[in-house]
């Protein structure tokens, strides 16, 4: 397919923000309040979960997360990558911020306020655990969300997919040792065989499945049918995964949360002021670089989001569905609407500082 064609379809695909994009932060927040008002009211559902357990990982959840992950890895055109060379320097201010900068800003800045501003608030141990969930985000760079701020900054579609695919192979490769270095950084017990157990279950295998199934569709039925036919059928799978591994997470962290309310808002701080560091790193390295605006946008975005799926799956399987990691990942995915929102509308505020840049 001609790189046009490519710039066609996914452009197509991610026309602009749908009902469930523009609004999920609302749907996560009232899959939050069912499943609290769940642990309340029939926390026999709860009980009854936890006992489908193997090496920590909640079969379950697990197969809830697979319904999120799945559809994601299927839309990764692995042969975009070919194309890398020839528009390097946006790949290589991603990558970095991703992989050298992202995971140790996100360590630092939580610790400082988990274990500094906000200890009269948190015991030491709960401490260290919102730490250990905000760790596990932070090295997981967006994948699929970032297709959707791409669009509302009129990004460059088929440097989004090519920045997305070189993202997916990464992560294979660092998420594990940079969550195991950070976590050990800070003093959090993290099984090794659980965190590669869960990196080769909801990414390893997830990802061949979804190489397997794209070929073979686009073998049988061409590229067009995948792309605005195939693709789609998955759409209401990620949802329904989504939401309800939300109100399962929260029917566990039901009494924690009603006991702690504040704790939300403590978690959501850092989080927010790491995305606007990861932003302005990412924006301002794009116009040093002489990045045109269809590129820096989505650059920047792509670090500043993220693969919150993968950071729940994680969480869950190392620290528990109850855990106050898993918390953390969750107030993630409360927090990435609106303030991804928020930045795409700066974005296109200050697209002029890009103007006569070229690729």
């Amino acid at each position: 397919m001609m790189e046009n064609e490519v710039q066609e379809t996914v452009s197509q695909k991610n026309s602009g923000m749908g009902l469930w994009e523009r609004y999920l932060s609302l749907w996560v927040a009232l899959a939050m309040i069912t499943g609290v008002l769940l642990s309340q009211v029939l926390p026999a559902i709860p009980e009854f979960l936890s006992q489908f357990e193997y090496y920590n990982v909640s079969i379950p959840t697990a197969i809830l997360i697979w319904l999120m992950i799945f559809p994601m890895m299927l839309k990764i055109d692995f042969s975009s990558i070919v194309n890398a060379t020839k528009k390097p320097k946006g790949l290589i201010l991603t990558t970095t911020i991703n992989w050298l900068i992202k995971p140790f800003t996100m360590f630092a800045i939580s610790a400082f306020f988990f274990l500094v501003v906000f200890r009269p608030f948190l015991g030491p141990e709960l401490a260290k655990e919102y730490i250990a969930g905000a760790v596990l985000l932070g090295a997981a760079p967006c994948t699929a969300m970032v297709f959707v701020w791409s669009e509302l900054t009129k990004g460059d579609p088929a440097y989004t997919l090519l920045q997305v695919s070189i993202n997916d192979i990464i992560v294979l490769f660092l998420y594990a040792p940079i969550v195991a270095f950070l976590l050990g950084v800070g003093n959090v017990s993290v099984p090794m065989g659980t965190l590669f157990l869960s990196i080769f279950v909801f990414i390893v295998i997830p990802l061949a499945l979804g190489i397997i199934v794209r070929k073979y569709v686009v073998k049988q039925k061409g590229t067009d049918y995948f792309e605005k036919d195939f693709i789609d059928k998955f759409d209401g799978t990620t949802r329904i995964g989504l939401l309800l591994t939300l109100i399962i997470i929260f029917s566990f962290q039901g009494n924690q949360i009603l006991n702690n309310p504040l704790h939300i808002l403590l978690i959501a701080i850092p989080l927010i002021i790491q995305n606007l560091v990861i932003f302005f790193l990412g924006y301002g390295g794009a116009k040093a670089c002489k990045l045109p605006f269809s590129i820096a946008a989505p650059a920047a975005m792509v670090g500043t989001s993220n693969f919150f799926e993968l950071a729940v799956a994680v969480s869950i399987a190392l620290f528990g569905l109850n855990s106050g990691a898993t918390l953390a990942t969750v107030v993630g995915v409360l927090i990435e609407v609106p303030t991804m929102l928020l930045l795409v509308r700066f974005a296109n505020k200050t697209q002029h500082w890009f103007d006569g840049y070229e690729y």
